[in-house]
This record gives C-alpha cells, structure tokens and sequence, in this order.
C-alpha cells in the first residue's frame, strides 16, 4: 500500500457514484476501485446481521486489491456497518453520515435539519446522533424513503412517480420547518432537481459526498498518501449482481468513464 494504491469505494449500487463524481472533482489525480454490490440493492430494508455480511465480503474483496483507504459511499453502511469495522483492516474507512452531519450544522440559519435516508438508517438515528453531537441545539427530523433507490436503481430519475413520492416523503418535514435538508443515501443526490423544486429556494439541499471527500482528502494528507507521481489513474468498476442498469444509469452522471463493468460471480 503506497501513495499509488486505489482508494476503494463502495455501496449497494449505483448511489456511491455521486462520491466518485466529487472525488473526481477534488482529487481528480487518484486512482479508485468502485464495488456496486447490486446483488444484494436495496439495503435499506436488510438486517444488521445481513449488513455486516455484504460490508465483510465487500471489504475482504477491497482487501485484495490493495487499497489505500476506503470509503463507505452509502449511508446505510455508514450508519451501521462502520462504526463496527473501523480498525480491523489495514486501511483506514470513513462514511458519509459525520461529513453530511457538518455540512448540515453549517448552512443551517434555524437549527431544524430534516434527513431523508433508507429504513436502516433513520432506524439508528446515526444522523441525529451525530448532528446532535457537534451542536445540541439542532432538532433533527428523520424520513425513510422506502421508494427511491428502486426507482433509481432502475433509471427513473424524474416524472410523476418520483414527483409522488418526494411529495410523500418531503412534506412532513417542511411541516417541521425546517430550512436545511440531508440527502442522506448516496443515491439521492440523484433526485436533487424535483427535490429543489418541490421544496423551494428555501430549504438548503446537503449532499454530503463532496464533504466526505474533503474529509479524505486530509486523511490521506496527513498519511502521506495522496497520489503525487502524475501518472494515469486506474478507475475500475465491479458489481456483484446486474449490470446492465448500472451501466446505464452510471453514466447518467459520470459519462464515458464507465466503460466497462466487471461483474463477481458469486
């Protein structure tokens, strides 16, 4: 492991993208090994037990390519996962629930932060833990979003149905008032424009991918592990289930890049 390593970066599916995309915005020089664990997409709805399993495999695999770092691109594993796992790899890990928490706390003019997130993660109110940690002042308002990821997941990024159920799922913390809120799973900074546009120039939108990044950023820093050397960057990416809706939906936001997936059997 060495300032040329990849940095590993995973999630149930296509949602840790939006954390390649600011890693490609923040740290465009660093090579990365993506793992979509497809197979096993939505986790909103599995068990701790069934979590812990996929980060473990997921992990062991990250392990064999010989990654510097990893990131948990997903909410969920941030929330439950990680805070388990934290040190027993010879890499260090971070999510994105302490970066999306901080943003958070700094846009907020009232202190009232709503979290959109999956079923597993408003269940163990790692956000509003974490929130109220840094400032417990904040009130924190938490909404599982059962619907997304599959909507996602399979390419539908607007329309009536998206429309429907970010009114379902938006409305009930404006009724809370709040003025800033926590796109909370990587996949929903997907669904950015009709969540703006539902609740208004009023409501700060927290995508906390780019958060994380910074927040790797000084970590390999203060290792001595940022790539320096100027050479090409590898970029790989793997599912352990489908594919093809990957691929697709992918390059909905990365482009190009994705031209090929590599797909685990087993």
């Amino acid at each position: 492991m060495g300032n040329q390593s990849p940095i590993g970066i995973f999630d149930s599916g296509v949602g840790g993208l939006t954390v390649v995309k600011s890693l490609l915005e923040l740290l465009p020089g660093e090579s990365f090994i993506y793992f979509g664990d497809t197979a096993n997409v939505p986790y909103g709805s599995k068990t701790r037990e069934q979590l812990m399993s996929y980060a473990i495999s997921i992990l062991n695999f990250l392990r064999t390519k010989e990654v510097k770092a990893v990131v948990a691109a997903c909410g969920t594993h941030s929330s439950l996962t990680l805070p388990q796992l934290e040190g027993h790899y010879p890499f260090p890990m971070l999510g994105v629930v302490k970066a999306g928490s901080r943003s958070a706390i700094q846009v907020s003019k009232n202190s009232r932060i709503g979290v959109l997130a999956t079923q597993a993660t408003v269940n163990s109110q790692a956000y509003t833990q974490a929130i109220k940690a840094i400032n417990p002042e904040c009130q924190v308002f938490e909404r599982a979003c059962h619907q997304f990821v599959p909507l996602i997941e399979g390419g539908v990024l607007s329309g009536e149905k998206i429309n429907q159920s970010v009114r379902e799922y938006v409305a009930p913390l404006l009724d809370n008032r709040i003025d800033t809120l926590v796109l909370g799973c990587t996949h929903y900074p997907f669904l950015t424009q009709p969540i703006k546009e539902f609740v208004g120039a009023d409501v700060e939108l927290v995508d906390p991918s780019r958060g994380t990044i910074e927040e790797l950023r000084e970590l390999l820093t203060m290792d001595d592990l940022l790539e320096q050397s100027g050479q090409e960057p590898l970029r790989q990416f793997y599912v352990s289930g489908h594919d093809e809706s990957f691929f697709r939906v992918g390059r909905l936001l990365l482009g190009d890049m994705i031209g090929k997936v590599n797909k685990l059997e087993g």
